[in-house]
């Protein structure tokens, strides 16, 4: 195990109770960020760090481990990051005598991240060997350097400095750019939190995104979910359903389900599908020729190869064509995905 990602969903949440579980674009929080992870290129481990059994049992459904419930005095309103990744791996040293050489923190705050980014911060850390840290950041809406503190006699003091002497006085266009981390997407060595005491360490390197979107209020949730929902090239709100062999799944001879390969261009596409808000269905005929119950190995293709889904059905008949007044090719798939739409 070389990359951890850890995925901390305590229970206690005050401004939206339960706010790791509440639901956004077809599933709870916790799980975008473990699916996020589980198609990550990098990842290795998926585990998630809550102190409820149910929070627990949501997260295995998802696909990512509990191995241990969080202790309750590290799972209040005042509990730091860093008590919490600290936790996580003494427990993985002493229990299994494991420890990644990355941990990646992912919030199930900001439910929109690609997994593509989650592998471009891991490399990045990693092609940066005197970093202690990677941190996701926007580009900060203000600059800091009009923003004042109040001294106790009422007077301002600035909250920042720079080469400018009266930066508050200067246009914001000659003024250093600022940024905000965003909240996505962090990056650490375990080595940082162990025998540093940080999250982040002195070395900070900086993976730059366009979206901030962690939720913490009532009104943010509906924001959230309105923007999985915003209009493009990719439809969103719209029910797919998908076939899975010759589909999700290359064609295997004498139907030996066992034998299947992931057809991964088919795969990108529906997770992208996905990530915008749409339903997917998967019905496959698997056993109707057979007379074999595959479920529970397509079950478990379908996590491995990280195929996200809302259902999946059987009882499809076989057939030498199949005629449907809907029925789009798998190339207008492609191609809408492609932005040709």
């Amino acid at each position: 195990m070389k990359v951890l990602a850890l995925i901390p969903a305590r229970s206690g949440s005050k401004g939206i109770p339960h706010k790791n579980v509440q639901w956004v674009a077809g599933k709870p929080l916790l799980a975008h960020s473990i699916v996020q992870a589980r198609a990550s290129a990098v990842v290795d481990r998926v585990i998630v760090s809550t102190d409820s059994e149910a929070y627990a049992a949501i997260a295995r459904q998802y696909g990512a481990e509990t191995p241990f419930l969080r202790p309750a005095d590290i799972s209040g309103d005042s509990a730091t990051d860093w008590q919490v990744f600290h936790h996580a791996l003494a427990w993985l040293r002493e229990h299994e005598g494991l420890c990644p050489e990355i941990v990646v923190h992912l919030r199930p705050t900001h439910p929109r991240r690609d997994p593509e980014d989650i592998t471009a911060a891991v490399e990045l850390l990693l092609a940066h060997p005197e970093w202690d840290s990677v941190r996701s950041v926007v580009s900060a809406p203000h600059t800091p350097y009009k923003m004042w503190l109040k001294n106790d006699d009422g007077t301002l003091r600035p909250v920042a400095t720079c080469a400018h002497p009266e930066a508050y006085n200067e246009p914001r266009q000659v003024l250093p750019p600022t940024y905000l981390q965003n909240a996505a997407i962090d990056v650490t060595r375990a080595a940082t939190v162990l025998a540093k005491h940080s999250m982040t360490g002195n070395k900070i390197g900086a993976f730059l995104m366009t979206e901030f979107q962690d939720i913490d209020t009532p009104e943010e949730l509906e924001q959230a979910a309105r923007a999985w929902h915003q209009p493009g090239r990719t439809p969103a709100g719209k029910t797919f359903v998908f076939d899975i062999d010759g589909v999700i799944a290359r064609l295997t001879p004498d139907n030996d389900y066992r034998r299947s390969e992931p057809h991964e261009e088919v795969i990108a596409i529906v997770r992208q599908l996905h990530r915008c808000g749409n339903r997917i269905i998967l019905y496959t005929a698997r056993g109707f020729v057979t007379g074999i119950d595959w479920r529970e190995l397509t079950s478990r293709q379908l996590a491995a190869w990280n195929v996200p889904y809302h259902e999946l059905h059987f009882g499809k008949p076989a057939g030498d064509f199949y005629v449907d007044d809907r029925m789009v090719p798998l190339s207008e798939i492609l191609r809408i995905s492609a932005g040709d739409a």
